[in-house]
């Protein structure tokens, strides 16, 4: 089933030189969907550091996923497999995918994707999918966050920091954050943190001790690995949990276990791009369950700026200089 559809596309490609500026749009045959999945319109796409990494090649799509770059969209169901019942032609979706999201139309498993809210616009609703889905399974599921306790951040102004400000803050906890700036902290504290912590001229170890009346944080949420691997344990209370969702300041370091040890602590990460089709669709349940409802007046995104497809070099220019706060999204219409 499936409305008049063309038989070209415009997509994001990325050019020899792999940098911001060798994006560049080109025509490309629609993507297939099968029996399970539906073909959308995309609207608008969320910008990830994942892009940046599969544009410099170091973050490959994983096998059978498209070679387009773009993990989230959101816009209109104009096609489905015959299997397909949870939606219908004209629905609004928001899905989470390995792949596709930078071009006119991505297609995505039918149990992968969630309507968008009544009265939300496509543009917000494409910052909330990737955010929404790794704070869940990074801070709730691996973390297993629970109401008073303390949460730490870092990229607290980050598309991924600010959702997880919220998310916390709903479930009940108490939240830090670290921040590159004056401004970025202030957003982070309009967003309901507790504290936040410009880590360039503080340290946020100490911060940490201060506002916990030396206790430690319970759960740590890092995508900055490097030197703050052996930071984020000394933050740490007994049986504190931290979860590495990226590692911008470097994959190794050398860690001491024996705070590890002696304060019972896990060190655990994950990524969500390559997980089978049988565990996203039970992630997405989960989300669908825990969070989506939030959205009606707790849970709100935060964009930074809107970008038109065929400028999709600037929007990975920005966030390549760290500067923004919240996401950055394609406008695909």
């Amino acid at each position: 089933m499936s409305e008049n559809l063309p038989q070209t596309m415009r997509a994001v490609a990325i050019g020899e030189a792999k940098t911001p500026e060798s994006l560049f749009v080109e025509d490309t045959a629609l993507p297939p969907f099968g029996d399970d999945e539906i073909l959308v319109r995309v609207g608008a796409a969320g910008v990830n550091r994942g892009d940046c990494m599969q544009r410099i090649g170091f973050y490959p799509p994983p096998p059978g996923a498209s070679n387009i770059m773009g993990l989230e969209f959101s816009g209109t169901v104009v096609a489905m497999g015959k299997n397909v019942e949870a939606w219908k032609l004209g629905d609004r979706v928001a899905a989470l995918v390995a792949g596709g999201g930078y071009a006119e139309y991505a297609s995505v498993h039918q149990h992968h994707a969630l309507p968008v809210p009544d009265g939300m616009s496509l543009t917000d609703a494409a910052a909330l999918p990737e955010t929404i889905f790794t704070v869940w399974a990074n801070v709730f599921e691996g973390g297993a966050l629970q109401s008073g306790e303390t949460l730490l951040i870092h990229g607290g102004s980050s598309g991924i920091g600010t959702t997880a400000i919220q998310m916390a803050k709903y479930f009940g906890a108490k939240v830090i954050v670290t921040a590159g700036s004056a401004e970025k902290c202030a957003a982070c504290l309009d967003l309901g943190a507790d504290l936040a912590i410009d880590y360039k001229t503080e340290d946020f170890v100490a911060a940490c001790d201060s506002f916990t009346q030396g206790q430690g944080v319970n759960v740590i949420l890092d995508m900055v690995g490097g030197d703050y691997v052996n930071r984020n344990i000394q933050a740490c209370a007994l049986g504190g949990r931290i979860v590495n969702i990226a590692h911008m300041a470097g994959f190794e370091t050398q860690v001491n276990f024996l705070p590890v040890m002696l304060k019972h602590l896990t060190l655990t990460g994950s990524t969500l791009r390559a997980r089978p089709t049988q565990e996203k669709t039970r992630l997405t349940k989960a989300v669908a369950a825990k969070i989506w409802p939030a959205l009606e007046n707790s849970v709100k995104p935060v964009v930074d700026s809107v970008v038109p497809l065929a400028e999709a070099g600037k929007a990975h220019a920005r966030m390549e200089t760290s500067h923004h706060i919240g996401k950055i999204i394609l406008d695909c219409q």
